[in-house]
């Protein structure tokens, strides 16, 4: 087993060396009676797709897998899965945050693809494209990312977990080009691990999520697909940061293929403790608020308030931040210091889903909310992106109030 440049691959008299697959970086990986043509590509680049199909050419597989999701595999199937997004229904949810990340990522890919004038994951395209015009079955091997961030974020701590804010909030501030070292990690790795290399690279535990455990999963992806089907010979189109990872998982893995996988796709519970403590904090609150009325009802109206004008403002003011509808920045401000009362239903998710039935998307909001993300200034003109901002400015603006509030009422008493 080796790893080597197309170029260097033993090939029939007959078949002369394809100019597009000089450089490439290819491994051949035998395990059982399945071998396995492992493809580096770089997300950016069009040498990767021109390599894709001339290896395609070049020689027989009969699958090719690739390193996508459902979700992905989908969106590049149907580019206007966007318009069915009932945007209700991911506020009740709670999934607003998960979109959004997923729309800051497809800000950075959009920036990419506007400096390179090529999409990123063309090179995927170019594989199921190849693999349908020859009849062969396309084999999706990556985790979902929606898991991949989860498992992420929750494997760091606080300061990790901004780095990670950071990188995707950067993925959609910044109007200046994706800068040159960038586009060499690029070249050389991954897209998720590109907007995080920085973090990843000092964090074992985010590297792991973003990079090691992806290389696991694909390879038990892998070999559960060859041992369900009658396949000899498999081309996987993937990173070129995972084919090092990949090549030696399948030669090393060992464990069964869906335990392994289940494994991998659990996300871990959220830590308690950041309940506990906004549970201790209210009770504190809502101690300090009564202990002010036994001093005398204008002292307790005078906490209350406290509470009412610094939840409420704050939630309002994330709200406004948002450019949202008046009605929307009230909702929010009558909603936070409510808080207490509704459990597990934020004030973000009242206030969003009133700017959604007041503002309704327009057939022209998805069809241009791809592009409109790639921009920051974009997020504020298309409504479904700003549905989104609405709900995390006016979560975070409730959390910051609350607290402010609280220290302002202990502050008073003492």
């Amino acid at each position: 087993m080796n790893t080597y440049a197309a170029g260097e691959t033993p090939a029939p008299a007959s078949a002369p060396v394809h100019d597009a697959l000089a450089d490439q970086p290819i491994a051949r990986v035998r395990r059982g009676d399945v071998e396995y043509v492992l493809l580096g590509t770089a997300h950016v680049s069009r040498a990767s797709v021109d390599a894709v199909h001339a290896l395609v050419e070049r020689e027989s597989f009969d699958a090719i897998a690739v390193e996508l999701c459902e979700p992905r595999y989908q969106s590049i199937r149907d580019p206007e899965a966007f318009r069915r997004m009932d945007l209700f229904q991911v506020i009740r949810q709670g999934k607003a945050g998960l979109v959004a990340a997923n729309l800051a990522l497809s800000a950075f890919q959009r920036r990419l693809a506007e400096q390179f004038g090529i999409e990123p994951g063309a090179e995927m395209k170019a594989a199921i494209d190849d693999a349908d015009a020859r009849g062969l079955p396309v084999w999706l091997i990556d985790r979902e990312i929606g898991t991949t961030l989860k498992r992420a974020y929750r494997s760091v701590g606080f300061l990790e977990r901004l780095s990670i804010i950071g990188g995707l909030g950067g993925g959609l501030l910044t109007r200046e080009e994706v800068a040159e070292d960038e586009i060499e990690k690029l070249k050389q790795g991954d897209l998720l691990g590109s907007m995080f290399s920085e973090f990843a690279q000092e964090s074992p535990p985010l590297y792991d999520a973003l990079i090691g455990e992806r290389d696991r999963y694909m390879t038990a992806r892998l070999r559960q697909y060859a041992s369900e089907s009658n396949v000899r010979r498999v081309l996987v189109v993937i990173g070129a940061g995972h084919l090092a990872g990949i090549e030696k998982e399948l030669v090393a893995q060992k464990e069964i293929p869906q335990p392994l996988l289940e494994k991998l796709s659990l996300v871990p519970p959220a830590a308690s403790w950041p309940k506990w403590l906004a549970a201790a904090a209210f009770v504190a609150i809502a101690a300090a608020i009564g202990f002010a009325f036994t001093r005398g009802a204008r002292s307790g109206i005078e906490a209350l308030q406290t509470w009412v004008v610094f939840s409420g403002g704050f939630a309002a003011l994330g709200a406004i931040a948002a450019a949202a509808h008046p009605l929307s920045v009230l909702t929010a401000f009558v909603a936070a210091p409510l808080k207490p009362f509704r459990p597990g239903i934020p004030a973000s998710a009242f206030s969003a889903g009133v700017e959604a039935w007041l503002r309704k998307p327009r057939v022209a909001d998805f069809d241009s909310l791809r592009d409109d993300v790639a921009h920051w200034s974009g997020w504020w003109k298309n409504r479904i992106a700003r549905t989104l901002l609405n709900f995390l400015f006016v979560t975070l603006g409730t959390m910051i109030g609350s607290y402010v509030a609280g220290f302002r009422i202990i502050k008073n008493l003492f």
